[in-house]
């Protein structure tokens, strides 16, 4: 069995591991550490692979462990399809606006929120399932594929294997859903891709935003603008390491939601949804 250099976990204490993802700004250190901790810490988005193929049986594994995430109710309502022929990721990479990583990885999972099994079950059982109608069985979807899909990611990780969330699977989710034959009432949601990252392509983690910003404890607290300024130039430094623009975190979050342009097709989307067959009340 080939092992590739992303399998092997950096090297590095607590300390070393929280200050590489607070780019310098430590919490207080945890009283206690282990190796699924290093693979949480040391995540990276990856973009660029090897062109290897996975062993026998990967795909199967990420489900698994997928499948082990929680889930409403036990309502289990997501499915994933696992795309790896070239022209059919080519097509999808076309419908999020051109994603080149999608071609390069060996395996794209598009992962759904999936409420036709569930209403399927209700009309065999002789109603309706005029629960599935409302905006709450939706976000229940969207939620438990989430979930699913990140367990995915952190067995991934811990396999060496690399991987990048594609959002723009939803820029034209009526198309994606042609393209996989998906039936009414399913949609995906977000891609990913997966596959060996190419060592030759430095991919650091990326600092984020410091605890005093996100966690706040009996009640809702305000983000600083020290926090955010002094966040802004961490992020500035890891990106000027990346070779990527120094814009800093505020500047594009702003840009990004300035108006429904910077959805890029997806300010449809309850509009969409709704051709795809869910009521949404």
């Amino acid at each position: 069995m080939t092992v590739h250099p992303s399998s092997v976990t950096a090297a590095g204490t607590p300390r070393e591991r929280l200050e590489t993802r607070y780019g310098g700004a430590v919490p207080v250190l945890p009283p206690q550490w282990n190796a699924t901790l290093d693979v949480l810490l040391d995540h990276r988005t990856s973009r660029n692979y090897l062109p290897d193929r996975l062993p026998e049986g990967t795909v199967e594994l990420l489900v698994a462990a997928a499948q082990s995430a929680p889930t409403s109710s036990n309502l289990q309502a997501w499915s994933v399809v696992a795309v790896e022929d070239p022209e059919r990721k080519a097509r999808l990479a076309g419908y999020t606006g051109g994603n080149a990583h999608i071609l390069d990885a060996p395996l794209f999972l598009i992962w759904l929120v999936d409420l036709k099994r569930l209403r399927d079950i209700a009309r065999d059982a002789g109603n309706r399932g005029e629960g599935l109608d409302y905006l709450e069985s939706f976000l229940l979807g969207a939620i438990d594929a989430a979930l699913a899909a990140q367990n995915a990611v952190v067995a991934g990780d811990s396999l060496g294997l690399g991987s990048c969330y594609i959002g723009g699977i939803r820029n034209r989710p009526e198309d994606v859903a042609r393209e996989l034959g998906l039936p009414p009432e399913t949609v995906a949601v977000f891609g990913l891709t997966v596959g060996y990252p190419d060592p030759v392509v430095k991919a650091d983690v990326k600092p984020r935003l410091p605890q005093s910003a996100v966690l706040f404890h009996e009640r809702y607290g305000e983000t600083t603008k020290a926090d955010l300024d002094a966040y802004d130039e961490r992020l500035k430094v890891f990106q000027q390491r990346q070779t990527l623009p120094q814009s800093g975190w505020t500047g594009p979050v702003a840009k990004r939601v300035e108006n429904a342009a910077a959805l890029k097709g997806r300010a449809e989307l309850a509009a969409t949804l709704r051709r795809l067959g869910f009521p949404i009340r």
